[in-house]
């Protein structure tokens, strides 16, 4: 890992812009720029428009708010402190909750092998497998289980919460999928164990030579088993013998980030994440 500083953000914010556009109609608001998804499928995020020549202002973030209540989006804005720093406070004066999340590249020669990490079986997604459908359906019922109880501490809900959580995914879905990871775009791995079922499971987003991994879970009864990290592992080899040369991630706590230092990633910087915040009674 040896980015000269600009580079490396100005790459990081190629990536953020480019990685939307296929899937999304993006709509400029000022100094920002709103990723609205067409059709089903993870809504996207509004942030800094790359070609912006001052800092998104109050006015910006409120009209970005107003587009996304009216398409029925989530209320997200994203940007990298580092490049758009004044937006920390905007956000935070508009109301919104600022998840302020480590901002880690990898050093490919700190990446250890997964299978050091962990005695669990891992294995990345194949389209052409018979039960790419049911993986891809596992993978997202691990992490919408893993996620609802976030950090590294154990917890109760296990198998039987991922299986309730399984839905089936319709045809476009899946071949979008498909689509994505056949030309490279997308990557998706599982840790599990036949009796068990997948027990963790992350993804990667690849522009280009730049890939972000995200979406790593681990169920809350499987944490503390080296899971987490050893998919990390096996997504980030998987990237760099695809060619891919900068990979990153952003963790969603200090805890979190420590697992992924034990995978060879560093912190460069910090991933603004920014919502409403709670409202208390």
């Amino acid at each position: 890992m040896d980015f000269p500083r600009k580079d490396l953000f100005d790459r990081l914010e190629r990536f953020y812009d480019a990685v939307p556009r296929d899937a999304a109609r993006p709509e400029e608001h000022g100094a920002l720029v709103l990723f609205a998804r067409e059709g089903a499928g993870w809504p996207f995020y509004a942030r800094p428009r790359l070609d912006a020549t001052a800092p998104p202002s109050l006015a910006d973030v409120t009209a970005v708010r107003e587009r996304q209540r009216e398409l029925g989006l989530p209320e997200a804005l994203e940007w990298v402190h580092e490049t758009t720093p004044d937006l920390l406070a905007v956000a935070r004066s508009a109301g919104l909750s600022v998840l302020e999340a480590p901002l880690m590249v990898l050093d490919p020669a700190a990446l250890p092998d997964p299978a050091t990490l962990t005695d669990v079986p891992l294995r990345v997604l194949d389209p052409a497998e018979p039960d790419f459908a049911a993986d891809v359906a596992a993978r997202r019922a691990v992490a919408a289980v893993g996620f609802s109880t976030a950090g590294t501490e154990r917890g109760e809900a296990g198998p039987a919460q991922r299986d309730a959580a399984v839905a089936e995914l319709d045809e476009a879905a899946l071949d979008e999928e498909r689509a994505r990871v056949a030309d490279g775009r997308r990557l998706s791995a599982l840790a599990g164990t036949p009796t068990e079922g997948a027990l963790a499971s992350g993804m990667a987003m690849r522009v280009g030579d730049v890939a972000e991994i995200a979406g790593v879970a681990t169920l809350p009864a499987a944490r503390r088993r080296g899971l987490g990290a050893a998919v990390t592992a096996a997504l980030a080899r998987e990237l760099l013998a695809a060619g891919t040369d900068l990979v990153f991630l952003a963790a969603g706590s200090e805890d979190i980030a420590r697992v992924y230092l034990r995978v060879g990633f560093r912190r460069v910087g910090t991933a603004c994440i920014a919502e409403p915040a709670p409202v208390t009674p």
